[in-house]
């Protein structure tokens, strides 16, 4: 082996060290932050009584529809149970990577990871319900999202959603953030698709980290 060659491989070698380093210390990194804002959350989302409005039984199909890292994703997991199965849908594959990482590590066969589509989260027939947390603001066509999770949800199906209220709106039919929306607009949008709506709390989460207030829907499909 020639002496260029034998320099290459030893270059490339402490190159391929350094990436994989690099990488190593980036997932730690981010892990670590997840361990810290979802202990945060978990002070004021109240994730228990989200799953609760849910109805899960062991056995059940539940949707986690912009799923993100998995706050809630692996919540979910033991309330159907091995024999239930979470699907994890997501349009961003990066926090899917990560929440597949987390679900393995902790052996939770029962999560399937999802890449989904704008207007399509590709749910499978026969769901028993769908969470939507913290997502819905950012649809970019809601209608067409909603009439997807309609046909997915098997009759009596539950649907979920939880999200910011603007803070300043007097105008009940528009968001006036890029991360906010307000219960009476998607409360409207649920009827356009022919949901039955079971409840409504307009102060769910008084008051977050950041002194934002949460609103929660239950609806089912008849």
């Amino acid at each position: 082996m020639s002496y260029h060659v034998k320099l290459f491989a030893i270059v490339f070698g402490v190159v391929a060290v350094l990436l994989v380093s690099n990488v190593a210390h980036s997932a730690f990194e981010t892990f670590r932050q997840l361990r810290v804002v979802e202990a945060d959350r978990d002070q004021w989302q109240r994730p228990s009584e989200v799953i609760q409005a849910l109805d899960l039984k062991t056995g059940d199909v539940v949707a986690d529809v912009g799923c993100g890292s998995g706050y809630f994703t692996l919540k979910l997991s033991p309330s159907v149970g091995p024999r239930g199965r979470v699907i994890a849908e997501d349009i961003r594959r990066l926090p899917l990577v990560f929440l597949w990482l987390r679900a393995a590590a902790r052996r939770d066969h029962n999560i399937n990871v999802m890449v989904g589509a704008d207007t399509d989260p590709h749910l499978p027939a026969r769901v028993n319900a769908v969470l939507i947390s913290n997502t819905y603001h950012e649809f970019t066509d809601p209608h067409s999202v909603l009439v997807h999770v309609y046909n997915s949800l098997v009759a009596g199906g539950r649907l979920v959603i939880i999200d910011r209220e603007p803070k300043l709106s007097k105008t009940p039919a528009i968001s006036l953030g890029d991360h906010e929306i307000s219960a009476e607009a998607v409360a409207s949008d649920l009827r356009a698709t022919n949901f039955d709506l079971v409840s409504k709390q307009h102060n769910f989460v008084p008051q977050d980290s950041y002194g934002e207030t949460w609103w929660l829907i239950t609806a089912r499909r008849p």
